[in-house]
């Protein structure tokens, strides 16, 4: 394996040093570090893009309550992740470079790899290689790409392990790329790879665990569907849902989403009905992940697909059982649910803000934001949710029944990366720069 000089190569060095000029004059005014509340992987620390922080910021531009900025070597949809004083992040050089990198969170860098290269690219400016996000437990990262290769570091950026995924698992029939972020638990990662050529009768999809430390397998299941076309290519996350010993991991992709047991990845429960047999839609392919809170998992698909909200429990196929609570005719295509006390938020790819009740699926409202496509998923903090725009803007909302802007701010770079909220600081990936936006009252 190549280690930098440097892995961000020469010219994304020196962007990311030229950049810490900006970063200096903006020290002073925004003072030390807080306690952070850590975002181990994209969807924060408690998996549902919920942050409990105060005071974060709700305005910004490209001169306002910005911290710092550091040049990024490339573009990529990959979301920060971050722990205590450490940022991690996946992107893609101009010459293909798959890099894993690393910064202070006051923006130094600290360390960067060239882990694979790959020219792999989604309907242009969809995504490439790096849409995958990395996780980390505080001790180590994983990093998992679009090529299939894989690799675990420490936090300092020594080499633990690394494989390829194709190698191990047949190599990927997906259009757009693999793009699945892996889960982390209680040592083991999980990957969801859900992908094939189309055809119903051959399975190219599984379900993987691996010992997080060494790389080592536990188990790797298939995973049955009757999917075909381009619907066996999910470009979904998976899950975990339930507590305790009661935990299940939620794949959700080809047609169906299906929750595994832990131990060994047999299937406990599966749910139907989200692509129709009727009117089967052979485009189908789901990419917006599932949320959970509590008992409730609500579950997108794609396009003009429905969005459920189930109660799961042991069973074949839940779908018109009691585990089945609701059904609501309009999903995001590409921004996950959030689900925050009794209200269920769903940013359409439109920017349209359609707002259902959890316990039953009625509409509270829908109402219009920044027309403008949508790829990152919302986040929550201290009253008020932040809805990313492919064009850099990200509107404000606040919580509850009334549909109420309180800011639109923009920072006219295209972003597809769901923002990351610690210690006290927004984080937002463009495709340029990474932001850290900050109230200057913050100590």
């Amino acid at each position: 394996m190549k280690h930098c000089t440097s892995n961000l190569g020469q010219a994304g060095f020196a962007q990311v040093v030229k950049s810490l000029a900006v970063l200096a004059a903006f020290q002073a005014m925004f003072g030390g570090s807080l306690q952070a509340e850590n975002w181990p992987n994209w969807r924060g620390p408690t998996n549902n893009g919920i942050s409990t922080e105060k005071n974060i910021a709700i305005e910004w531009s490209p001169t306002k309550n910005v911290a710092w900025k550091v040049a990024l070597p490339g573009p990529a949809g990959a979301t920060p992740v971050v722990w205590d004083d450490r940022i991690f992040l996946t992107t893609v050089t101009s010459t293909g470079d798959l890099q894993l990198l690393a910064y202070k969170t006051d923006g130094t860098p600290l360390w960067g790899k060239t882990v694979s290269n790959s020219t792999i690219t989604a309907r242009g400016d969809e995504g490439n290689a790096a849409s995958p996000s990395p996780v980390t437990d505080g001790q180590h990262v994983w990093a998992f790409f679009g090529d299939g290769a894989l690799i675990c570091v420490t936090v300092d950026g020594k080499d633990v392990w690394k494989f390829n995924v194709q190698d191990r698992y047949g190599k990927f029939k997906i259009q757009f790329g693999m793009s699945s972020t892996p889960l982390y638990r209680d040592g083991v990662l999980y990957l969801q790879l859900l992908h094939g050529d189309g055809d119903p009768k051959t399975r190219e999809a599984k379900i993987v665990a691996l010992e997080a430390t060494t790389g080592k397998e536990i188990w790797a299941v298939d995973r049955p569907s009757d999917g075909s076309d381009e619907n066996e290519h999910s470009y979904a996350s998976p899950i975990f849902f339930g507590d305790g010993n009661e935990t299940v991991l939620v794949t959700h992709g080809a047609d169906y989403t299906v929750g595994h047991r832990l131990s060994d990845g047999a299937e406990v429960w599966r749910m139907s009905g989200l692509n129709p047999s009727a009117n089967y839609d052979r485009t189908l392919r789901f990419v917006a992940s599932p949320a959970a809170a509590g008992d409730l998992l609500v579950i997108p698909t794609a396009k003009r697909g429905p969005v459920m909200g189930i109660k799961p429990r042991a069973g074949k196929d839940l779908f018109k059982s009691d585990a089945h609570l609701w059904q609501w005719e309009r999903t995001p295509d590409v921004p996950s649910p959030l689900i925050l006390d009794d209200l269920v938020y769903l940013c359409m790819h439109d920017g349209n803000l359609n707002v259902l009740e959890a316990a039953t699926g009625k509409e509270v409202y829908f109402e219009r934001t920044h027309r403008q496509r949508h790829r990152a998923s919302p986040v929550y903090a201290d009253g008020h949710i932040y809805l990313t725009a492919r064009d850099g803007k990200v509107t404000v909302v606040k919580t509850g029944r009334k549909f109420e802007i309180v800011a639109e701010n923009e920072i006219p770079e295209p972003i597809s990366s769901s923002p990351a909220i610690s210690n006290g600081t927004l984080y937002l990936r463009t495709f340029e720069n990474l932001y850290a936006i900050r109230n200057p009252a913050r100590k």
